[in-house]
């Protein structure tokens, strides 16, 4: 499995080695050894979750604060999203910055966002199937999040507004500089 360090501290990009054959294909998704070798990071995941959304759909940008922030590794099994991390640690040096990737069935990457980033996703294609790992357990009280639209972020979601499709909450989100004044 190829690690790789994005512009953002101590976010990564998974990709796994993938073995292809004429009964379809097989790759190891996670491996905790190889990954604090390559990364230094000590992450115990305890909970996995999936969705499934039509295209347009956005969701996004949440995170949890304090105790209860989370760290992720993101992936998509079937069908293509947009995903985004943004920084949101005031003391980190890319504090305020994101990150976008492309996360899809075919180019199976996965994405590491560890605790105090914010995240979000658009499909792309038709459906999706999004499944994450987080290694903490959500708290209501603890959920926070960015509106997807942020002039300060200023995030191209690379669809037109009037085809995204958002919870009525993620509508109301705080900008960034709200959130952080």
């Amino acid at each position: 499995m190829g690690i790789t360090e994005t512009k953002l501290k101590d976010c990564f990009i998974l990709e796994p080695r993938v073995f292809q054959d004429s009964r379809g294909y097989f790759f190891e998704s996670y491996n905790q050894k190889h990954f604090f070798d390559a990364t230094g990071q000590h992450v115990n995941f305890i909970q996995d979750n999936e969705t499934f959304s039509t295209k347009g759909v956005l969701r996004g940008l949440h995170f949890q604060t304090g105790k209860f922030a989370q760290a992720k590794l993101v992936r998509v099994i079937k069908g293509r999203v947009l995903d985004i991390a943004v920084d949101v640690r005031q003391d980190s040096p890319t504090f305020g910055e994101f990150q976008a990737l492309e996360l899809s069935e075919d180019n199976k990457k996965q994405f590491f966002l560890p605790r105090g980033f914010a995240h979000g996703f658009v499909v792309l294609s038709d459906t999706a199937i999004f499944a994450y790992k987080c290694d903490n357990y959500y708290n209501r009280e603890s959920e926070a999040g960015i509106i997807y639209n942020d002039p300060t972020l200023n995030i191209d979601w690379q669809l037109p507004d009037d085809k995204l499709l958002l919870s009525d909450k993620d509508k109301v989100l705080p900008t960034f500089e709200t959130f952080f004044k």
